[in-house]
């Protein structure tokens, strides 16, 4: 019987031997006390590859986004965000709930950052209006696509964050993606924005956290605020070496990831009554509608199922499906393939 072939998410991606040896071996103590030499290695590994000062491990990237923003800004403020955006759509309300900001939403459907458009979300100073504390950012951008924001767009909306003195945080769960798309260097991503955060559970494959990354000022407090949140670790050296495996071994096969993204919408493309926009695929994300084939999502997925494949529910006509670390080419094929098989029942 063939293995379920999971493209829901690159979070399901499963740990190399490599990172379950390190985990095995690692050298621990309790990182409360700054007395885990692994926790601490990865850190500073973090910190230098995104350019930035230090870095602080924690539990998840929905952790890291809130701990970025606690860090930034005050109740009361306003954060202008994306509305396709991690922060504002899948953390359970925790802008509102934990930090007690509001947010300002800009569109994020031109695949870019339009600098005019969050020019005129920026509160002018008045004793009626909120404090705009913070603007964050996501590269890759758009939790359902994985675009790939250029350099020179960041650099954009960095210049316009300096004008106003407002800092810049970004959600880079998926920066080395969107780095290898790009052909950058992540740091040239990084290098104008306040502090960054990235995941090391999606197309890294670690099995636990992420690294938040900023000024060594900025760092000191956000570890505070992780300390208040429940999130202080005590022998995470054990979590930390696999991390650091990661980085050393799994951003080389990103490019894997991005081929085989691009295959499948390729194959995807002609099959009849399957709606997908083959110039939305930067990265590892895959998007395509079937509302031209006649069927309901839910219909449709639970057939991919019971073939042995998953993709998720984005819409009432859309899935998703992402490749990751243990997806082969050959899946890749078999997955179009039932998709086909599924068009030509519905056609019938």
């Amino acid at each position: 019987m063939k293995p379920i072939i999971d493209l829901r998410s690159d979070t399901v991606t499963q740990p190399t031997q490599q990172m379950r040896d390190a985990m095995y071996n690692a050298v621990v103590g309790d990182d409360i006390m700054r007395a885990d030499p692994t926790v601490t290695e990865l850190e500073k590994k973090s910190a230098a590859m995104l350019g930035k000062e230090e870095g602080l491990f924690l539990a998840s990237g929905t952790m890291a986004n809130q701990v970025a923003v606690m860090t930034f800004t005050n109740r009361g403020d306003e954060i202008i965000v994306g509305d396709t955006s991690h922060i504002y759509n899948l953390e359970v309300g925790a802008l509102a709930a934990l930090c007690q900001v509001q947010t300002r939403v800009m569109g994020t459907s031109k695949r870019h950052y339009d600098v005019q458009e969050i020019k005129s979300l920026i509160r002018e100073k008045g004793i009626q209006n909120a404090h705009t504390g913070l603007i964050c950012i996501e590269d890759s951008m758009n939790l359902n696509a994985g675009l790939a924001v250029t350099t020179e767009n960041i650099n954009e909306v960095a210049m316009l964050a300096k004008e106003h003195c407002i800092p810049l945080y970004m959600d880079g769960a998926r920066l080395f993606n969107a780095a290898e798309a790009l052909g950058v260097d992540p740091a040239e991503l990084t290098k104008n924005v306040d502090a960054v955060m990235f995941a090391l559970t999606k197309g890294l494959s670690a099995p636990f956290g992420a690294v938040l990354c900023g000024t060594s000022e900025f760092i000191e407090k956000a570890r505070w605020i992780k300390q208040r949140i429940g999130g202080g670790f005590r022998q995470a050296g054990f979590m930390a070496a696999p991390a650091i495996t990661a980085l050393d071994t799994m951003i080389s096969r990103l490019k894997d990831d991005r081929e085989n993204a691009e295959l499948l919408g390729e194959l995807l493309e002609h099959i009849e009554g399957i709606t997908i926009d083959t110039t939305m695929i930067h990265t590892n994300i895959v998007t395509a509608s079937v509302e031209k084939l006649g069927i309901s999502i839910e219909d449709f997925l639970n057939q991919l199922d019971e073939k042995g494949v998953k993709a998720k529910r984005i819409s009432s006509t859309s899935f998703r499906m992402v490749a990751h670390y243990g997806v082969e080419t050959e899946d890749i094929e078999y997955v179009a393939h039932c998709v086909m098989q599924i068009s030509e029942k519905c056609r019938k």
